[in-house]
Order: C-alpha cells, then structure tokens, then sequence
C-alpha cells in the first residue's frame, strides 16, 4: 500500500455545481433547499397539532426520499464591527461617537468570550438516473453504439426536469405547513460546502432565506 498524501479533492463526491445544481461524481443531482425555522414551542397546542399533521402529510405525499440536516455555524461579526467603525467616523456628535465606540468594544468582548452561533435548516432533494448496467454497456459496445453528444444533453435535460419536479413538490409541500424554502445558487451552495468541509473556519457571510 502507497503512503503518498493522497488529495482531498478524491473524497469529496462532488464533480461541480452549475446552475444551483449539484452534479456528484457518480452522475447524481441534488438540489439544496434553505428552508425557514418554525418557533414551535410558542404555538399553542391546536396550532401544533396542525403544523405536525401538515408536515406529517408533506413527507407521506412524497414518493422519493430527502435528506434534512441542520448546520451550525459560528458567526462572523467582522463586517459588522467594521460598519460601526465606519459609522463612528461619519458621525459628528462626539456623545453619539463615544457610545458607538464603547457598543463596538461590547460586542468585541462578548465574541472573544462567547461564540454567536447561528443555525440553518436544509433540505437536499435527490435525484439518481438509472444507468445501464455494466454488461449492457459492454454488450452494445460489441456493436459500436455509443452516446452521442446530443443524447447526453438530452438525457441531461431530462434528468434536470425530473430534479426540478421533485424540488417544485417539496417547496410547494412546505409552503402547505407555513414554511418558506429556496433554492440555493451556485456561490450559496459552494460557501455551505466550503463550511460543511471546514467547520473548524467561521462562515464568510450568512445565508438568508428568500424573503
């Protein structure tokens, strides 16, 4: 067996992401969904009664599996203490300057000594295409048939036609409970990855559900 350092990249499935599709190594696609938190502990009872039976008959309507994670994240304040920096320095009112000054060093210790941890709720909608088996192929490379370029666009088409389906039924399902999801895009996805594969790094900006 090799001892050579191996790279990285060989672990991760993950071939590319184009438009706010994951396209994985293995011919797999997966559509990230952001989705809005519900505070459940505040509804009355009769309301969370209707919210469990709401999402109970969303995840019985579904004929595909999905995946829901929660991911934490500690926050990254330093934009934030550089716009009150900068608002100290456009401020004419030394009173209001030195309260800005004295609320910025707040929050400075308050971080130092407490991480602000913020979570996010994901959904990951599949879709795997059925691949020929491995004797199939062989079978009809006997006779030379191979995919030609416009068939691959088509199947590909198609394959992100039954993806955008599935990911349609799942937002609209959602949406029935009173919860609100979006899709995340190509730099969303990339930065949720960056951070899954990274989690000792505090997040570069924080994602936000679509309004």
């Amino acid at each position: 067996m090799s001892d050579t350092p191996q790279p990285s990249q060989q672990f991760v499935p993950i071939k590319e992401i184009r438009d706010g599709v994951v396209y994985l190594k293995n011919g797999g696609l997966r559509q990230l969904l952001i989705v809005s938190g519900v505070n459940f502990e505040l509804k009355s009872e009769a309301e969370q009664n209707l919210i469990l039976g709401g999402f109970q008959n969303f995840i019985n309507s579904l004929d595909f599996s999905v995946q829901i994670f929660v991911h934490s994240r500690k926050v990254n304040v330093d934009n934030y203490l550089a716009k009150m920096d900068m608002r100290k320095k456009d401020e004419q009112n030394e009173l209001l300057k030195i309260q800005i000054e004295e609320y910025a060093n707040f929050i400075r210790s308050f971080v130092d000594q407490n991480a602000i941890i913020s979570k996010n709720f994901f959904i990951v909608v599949p879709y795997d295409p059925i691949a020929a088996p491995a004797a199939a192929k062989g079978f009809l490379g006997l006779f030379g048939k191979k995919t030609s370029d416009n068939e691959k666009n088509v199947m590909e088409k198609e394959n992100l036609e039954q993806l955008r389906h599935r990911t349609e039924q799942v937002i609209e399902g959602l949406s029935q409970t009173g919860i609100r999801a979006a899709i995340l895009e190509n730099e969303e996805a990339t930065e949720l990855f960056y951070n899954l594969y990274n989690p000792q790094l505090v997040e570069k900006r924080t994602l936000d559900i679509a309004k």
